[in-house]
Formats: C-alpha cells, sequence, structure tokens
C-alpha cells in the first residue's frame, strides 16, 4: 500500500475567503494541506491559493463546479446567515456537500448567541438567549448544520481582531473613541488563535471533537482599557474620554447593540479539555504582536518589542471573517 494512501493529503475548503477564511487558507497550506477558498469576485494570489466562485447573492447565484470539490474532507464555513433565507452555504451547496467524503466541518459563529449576560461568565454549557437580528440567525444557522448529517463542529468567536484590525491606525489618524459604560467587557480574539484552534480541531479524532467551543482568549474587559495599552504602545494622546449614556442615542443601530451586550465568554473547554495554548491570551501580547507585524508590513522598524505590550478591533464574525 501507498504512502499516499495510508496518510492522504487532507484537502480543505474554505467557503468565505475572508479576514480570517484567508490567514486560515495561508496556514493549512503551510501544514501541507490542498486548499481552497471561495469569493464572491474572481480573485487570484501569487502565493498559489486555488479561489474559487460562490456568490449567493447574485441572480442566479454564482456556485463553484461541482469537479473542483472532487476529493474535499475538510470543510470550514465563514459565511454570515442572510436575512430571511438562512444559511447560504446549506441551502446552496448542502446537497453537494453530502457528497463529499468530509471529515470535519467547521462552522465559525458568534457568542452573541449567549446574549447578555449582565458581565457574568459563560461556558459552552450556558443557556442560549440571543438578540434578534444577526445573533440569532446565527443560532439558527448552528441548529441547521446540526440538523445537515454533516459532521460540523461549531466554533464560537468573540471580537475579532488582528494585523489591519487593530486600533492603532484609527487612534493615529484621531478617529478612536473613548468610550465609558460602567461595568461594560467585552471579549476578543487574535485571528492568529482562531486558526490555531481550527487546526488543532481538526487534526483531533471525531470523539474527542465536542460539538461547541468558545473560541476567546483569557481577558475579557473594558474596551477603555485596550485602547488605553495601544496608545501606550504607540505614545500616544487617549482621545477625551465620552460617557455612553451622552452617547448612545448618535451611536448607529449595530453600534448600539455592540454595547447592549454585556458577557465574559469562557475558554476553558478549549485550554483545559481540548488543550490548546493561545498564541496571544491577551490583548496585551496581542497588540504587540500586530503592531510590529503592521510595522514590518510598512517597512517601519518594530520597535514595540522593547515596549514589553499588545491589540482590537471589534468585529464579529459576522460578514467579516
Amino acid at each position: 500500500m501507498t504512502a499516499a494512501l495510508v496518510n492522504p493529503v487532507r484537502r480543505l475548503l474554505v467557503i468565505g475567503g475572508g479576514y480570517t477564511g484567508l490567514r486560515l487558507a495561508r496556514a493549512a497550506q503551510r501544514q501541507g494541506m490542498a486548499v481552497q477558498l471561495t469569493s464572491r469576485e474572481p480573485r487570484q494570489d501569487a502565493d498559489g491559493l486555488v479561489w474559487l466562485p460562490f456568490n449567493s447573492a447574485s441572480e442566479p447565484p454564482v456556485l463553484p463546479p461541482r469537479q473542483a470539490l472532487h476529493g474535499t474532507t475538510d470543510v470550514v464555513v465563514c459565511v454570515p446567515p442572510e436575512a430571511g433565507l438562512g444559511d447560504p452555504v446549506l441551502r446552496l451547496l448542502g446537497p453537494i456537500l453530502k457528497e463529499l467524503p468530509l471529515h470535519w466541518v467547521g462552522y465559525l459563529s458568534t457568542t452573541g448567541v449567549y446574549g447578555d449576560t449582565g458581565g457574568a461568565w459563560v461556558d459552552e454549557t450556558g443557556a442560549t438567549a440571543p438578540r434578534p437580528g444577526r445573533s440569532q440567525a446565527r443560532l439558527e444557522a448552528e441548529q441547521a448544520w446540526l440538523a445537515s448529517g454533516l459532521p460540523v463542529q461549531r466554533f464560537r468567536l468573540p471580537a475579532i481582531y488582528g494585523p489591519g484590525r487593530s486600533p492603532f491606525e484609527a487612534l493615529a489618524s484621531g478617529r478612536s473613541r473613548l468610550i465609558h459604560k460602567p461595568g461594560q467587557v467585552f471579549s476578543r480574539v487574535h485571528v492568529d488563535d482562531i486558526v490555531g484552534c481550527l487546526l488543532h480541531c481538526q487534526a483531533l479524532s471525531p470523539e474527542r471533537r465536542p460539538p461547541v467551543v468558545n473560541v476567546v482568549d483569557d481577558c475579557p474587559c473594558p474596551s477603555s482599557e485596550t485602547l488605553g495599552y495601544a496608545a501606550h504602545l504607540l505614545d500616544h494622546k487617549l482621545p477625551p474620554m465620552e460617557r455612553f449614556e451622552a452617547i448612545a442615542a448618535a451611536m448607529s443601530p449595530m453600534a448600539r447593540s455592540f454595547w447592549a451586550e454585556n458577557r465574559r465568554a469562557s475558554n476553558g473547554l478549549l485550554r483545559n479539555t481540548l488543550g490548546y495554548t493561545l498564541r496571544y491570551p491577551s490583548y496585551r501580547e496581542g497588540y504587540r504582536a500586530c503592531l510590529a507585524e503592521e510595522r514590518a508590513a510598512a517597512g517601519a522598524p518594530a520597535r514595540v518589542e522593547a515596549l514589553g505590550g499588545g491589540g482590537q478591533s471589534p468585529r464579529s464574525p459576522g460578514s467579516a471573517t
């Protein structure tokens, strides 16, 4: 028997090659996987990734060629549900996925499905009480994937940050806002820990994969704390503090919904049971790495290492993954 048959190459399909999806694809490719990604618009990168079309919003929908998916063993779904239509991947690609030799499907959801806990800790055993709208749609999509019969594992994500999605550019350009709401905290995670968690769980045997995992760091805290640390790393002045109750009426509905929920999501299952070690246990380590990578990309010296500290731009896994 050939080595290829004993240990066949994993073939990963990333549906939604956005910020998180592209970072995942590149990491999986470095591990030797055959990787394909989908995009709404035609594209091709110099790094050898294979892009396939998938646009559920066009009329008619644009789908990847069936033959291009042949042999796919693993799928990660990074696209959000559509208002009134549910999950577009299940709706349009579900029958094709069920014909594939899939070992594992990772579905990226949100910790928003837990709703507001008043700042209390919540783990994967906690009740789901999402607000109407995007979080409710995410929970319904989770349930649809569970009912699909596919080998699905759900990953609930908080605010996502990383290189290019950190507070540094907005802070330096004067667009940051320092908002104070007593008792308010947010959970967050560096994009590379999402990637690391997904690859870690993909490699586990099926019986070791829990049905749902919170992918969050160790340090839920106020946004004013993280912005203050970012200002320290840049040696930049903070913007004037604004009280939430004074500006809430002028906020966008999305911004108000972001501030309406207060919870601490626990990563105990990820770390203690699954044995995943966070690369960035808090925003401090994460912000340092972000600033160093952003400066390197801009050709600037990475002075941040001497400061000993880390970044986050709040993004739900809605349309931004």
